[in-house]
């Protein structure tokens, strides 16, 4: 029974750790009164099985919490030292890895990439002799959004091996006039580190930063994953239902998105960032790397209606950069299979949130923080997660809807206009490389070089497409339209979902 009660008091104190700090620092109603209610709900409403989420304010933690569980159908609860992959809010680590670099007289965050890395090369000959290290971190190279993630995102390419690729992209945008999120640039970015520093990234992370703020949890790469204990597992929707999926391997691209951390560790992270680099009253990160970050480099857009609480979007080093209600607003998200994280601070404020969530279909990471900063803001509830959950609803409901027509008409019996032995062989696509199609219990698939466990299994349509089911859910369920002339097969068109990539890969038959 002592026991029992025990556990019960320590259960209480940590369900009530943001109340106790509250008794310090003034809190809005909203987060004492009915955070915990909207968060559960929320969970409940968006199906996503766990959630953690870290508030400073006015350089203290005022909440701390977990909420849910590590894993669907689990009773592991999730609580504030629980790992959760955070995505691209790793950027701006690596962001402030080079800036302080710089401030130790080691770099200049001007330098030409090939002053570091001589064999760098873009398509644009002008781009590849000019492009500067800041011009990685604030994705402006000419890329469009997302453009090439389908070659790297979980591939077996390496570090090197993806940065090579970038020279086969056909970037739409000239150098420098176009905001594009480009992950393969944060790669370069990242491996110019063991070129300034003798030292791979995730060593110089870990010790320039992890360590002096006392983030101890903390993980750089997936392969860090093994034995470790209370870490949220991945979940995506499939049809209805949340499922656990396996972590994505991003070692590859770890410098674009492999950080796992928890709300503990994260609200280290944003106390240096509201107190330039301090704390505990050290100077763990050099104040002019902080304000390196917050320095603007490319615009995203603007719209100057005085009705409208953000006038203008911008992009610094690894972080979105905007004004909200007239006051300078920093965040950043991060997406990757399972999760879905953002960080926010508000310095004129004081203010800074993180909110990780283990579903990636969801709006309600974002939902949580906005009512949070809107509350601190004196702003009025909106209740973001009802509006955001109807439009959520009503997109999937269209996407489920085309799907099942598709289905219906795979259904049907048609016949390409050539035997499947006519679709069988190599393809290739420059950025890419090669997939192979096979037959199997007459049927299509397809396989990866550079996704050795993905599968694609194809259903014939009609008029010489047929429908693309990915072994791996995030790739999503796609149309493949095929190429034929004169008799032959020349090649198709691959998508996959837009949470990885917006652009189609042409592919050539090549035998």
């Amino acid at each position: 029974m002592k026991k029992t009660f025990l556990f019960a008091l320590l259960l209480l104190l940590c369900a009530t750790f943001g109340i106790v700090e509250a008794q310090r620092t003034e809190l809005p109603a909203f987060v004492t009164d009915s955070l915990d209610s909207y968060i559960n709900k929320g969970l409940a409403d968006w199906n996503i099985p766990g959630l953690s989420v870290a508030v400073v304010k006015d350089g203290k933690v005022v909440v701390m919490k977990g909420y849910g569980v590590t894993k669907v159908g689990g009773t592991e609860a999730v609580d504030e030292n629980t790992l959760f992959m955070i995505g691209s809010n790793t950027k701006a680590f690596t962001s402030t890895a080079l800036a302080i670099l710089q401030e130790a007289g080691k770099v200049e965050l001007n330098d030409k990439v090939q002053k570091w890395m001589p064999e760098f090369r873009l398509r644009d000959t002008l781009a590849s002799n000019d492009i500067r290290i800041c011009d990685l971190l604030s994705h402006r190279i000419g890329f469009e959004t997302f453009q090439g993630d389908f070659t790297y995102w979980t591939s077996n390419l390496t570090r090197a091996e993806i940065i090579k690729k970038m020279a086969l992209v056909h970037a739409p945008y000239p150098f420098r006039t176009h905001w594009g999120y480009c992950n393969a640039a944060f790669v370069a970015a990242g491996e110019l580190i063991p070129r300034i520093t003798g030292r791979q990234w995730e060593d110089v992370i870990r010790d320039s930063i992890l360590i002096p703020l006392n983030m101890n949890r903390t993980l750089l790469l997936t392969s860090e994953t093994k034995n470790v204990t209370n870490i949220a597992s991945p979940h995506t929707i499939v049809g209805n239902k949340t499922e656990v999926i396996p972590f994505a391997n991003l070692d590859n691209l770890a410098a674009a998105g492999s950080i796992m951390s928890s709300a503990k560790d994260m609200s280290n992270w944003l106390l240096a960032q509201l107190d330039n680099g301090m704390l505990n009253n050290k100077q763990t990160i050099p104040a002019n790397a902080i304000l390196a970050l917050r320095t603007p480099h490319s615009i995203i857009a603007s719209d100057p209606r005085d009705n409208k609480l953000t006038h203008f979007y911008l992009y610094g080093l690894g972080l979105s950069i905007n004004d909200f209600d007239g006051k300078m607003y920093y965040s950043h998200t991060g997406g990757v299979d399972g999760f879905l994280s953002v960080v926010i601070f508000m310095p004129e404020e004081n203010l800074g949130i993180v909110v990780m969530t283990n579903n990636d279909q969801n709006r309600f990471f974002l939902n949580v923080a906005n009512e949070i900063r809107d509350a601190f803001l004196g702003l009025p509830y909106k209740n973001y997660s009802k509006s955001s959950l109807a439009q959520f609803n009503s997109s999937k409901q269209q996407a489920d809807a085309r799907l099942d027509s598709l289905r219906n008409v795979a259904k049907q019996g048609n016949k390409p206009s050539l035997p499947l032995e006519s679709f069988v062989g190599k393809y290739n696509n420059e950025l890419y490389g090669d997939i192979f199609l096979s037959t199997e219990k007459g049927k299509l698939k397809i396989a990866f070089t550079n996704h050795p466990t993905l599968i694609g299994n194809l259903e014939y349509l009609s008029n010489d497409t047929f429908l693309c089911t990915y072994s791996n859910p995030e790739m999503g369920i796609m149309e493949m339209p095929f190429r034929i002339k004169d008799g032959k097969v020349e090649g198709l068109t691959l998508t996959v979902s837009d949470f990885l990539e917006f652009l189609p890969y042409d592919f050539v038959k090549v035998d």
